[in-house]
């Protein structure tokens, strides 16, 4: 079995190199399945270049109507694909791995479908995740990536009205209480599915799926933007009894950056 490609954002230290959401998903899924593979780093100026010169597709639109092209990409030499997004990325390694662990168990089609719906609609109606970890992620990293970050990423998906500086509150402001307040109560909520299930990740039992891996790449996120050693990632980690403490030492093994 030839390695895989996999393209990623780099932070700007060792430590906090994988750091993006997005691309987590996709380094998650293939450290569970043990799929061989390697990172190529490419600063964030370069994604659009390099997406054209290997042929990834876009995965968006910018507001200019512009293909807006976006990491994680991989390419399978064992296949000769090409493929952009976490997601279709998923479905592929399982498809085309199937002697693996399997990202979507079967019958969990719809599961997955509703796990979607439900997630990102509490991250659309509350952004106080992404106001609190933001200027985190923007100064983890590098200078170059930093300023494009700033000057592009920025102004197209974000909230031009308010400095990045500001969007998290000062420490022991009222913003920033609001941030935790509104954070605390999504997270635990997003616990009671775990309640539920009886176990220690979404369909029950000690082995994650896909959507468990989702939300591990938001928290991952936020561990690699405020510091292992933070008091916000601790206060994070806290949360709801402790679950997701637990939940993401669960998940350390799956956390291997090559």
């Amino acid at each position: 079995m030839s390695e895989i490609v996999f393209y990623d954002i780099p932070g700007k230290t060792e430590d906090t190199k994988a750091w993006s959401p997005s691309t987590w998903r996709t380094r998650y899924s293939l450290n569970f399945k043990g799929i061989p593979y390697r990172t190529e780093w490419v600063e964030y100026p370069e994604i659009e270049k390099v997406c054209k010169e290997i042929g990834a597709e876009p995965t968006d639109k910018s507001p200019d109507g512009k293909p807006l092209y976006t990491f994680p990409v991989i390419h399978d030499p064992s296949t000769n694909t090409i493929l952009s997004d976490s997601t279709p990325i998923a479905e592929y390694l399982d498809k085309t791995y199937p002697d693996s662990p399997k990202l979507f168990p079967p019958g969990t089609k719809g599961f997955h479908a509703a796990f979607d719906s439900a997630f990102y609609s509490i991250l659309a109606r509350t952004p106080s995740l992404w106001n609190l970890v933001a200027l985190g992620a923007c100064t983890n990293l590098t200078p170059r990536s930093e300023a494009f970050f700033r000057d592009t990423f920025w102004r197209r998906r974000c909230d031009e009205t308010t400095p990045i500086e500001e969007l998290a509150g000062s420490e022991g402001s009222e913003r920033k209480e609001q941030n935790w307040r509104e954070v605390e109560a999504d997270w635990v909520k997003i616990g009671t599915w775990y309640e539920a299930s009886g176990g220690l990740f979404l369909t029950g039992g000690e082995t994650p799926c896909y959507a468990d891996i989702v939300l591990a790449a938001w928290l991952v996120w936020a561990r690699q933007s405020w510091g292992k050693g933070s008091e916000d990632w601790k206060r994070l980690e806290r949360l709801d009894g402790g679950r997701w403490g637990r939940f993401m030492k669960a998940f350390e093994k799956y956390e291997a950056v090559v």
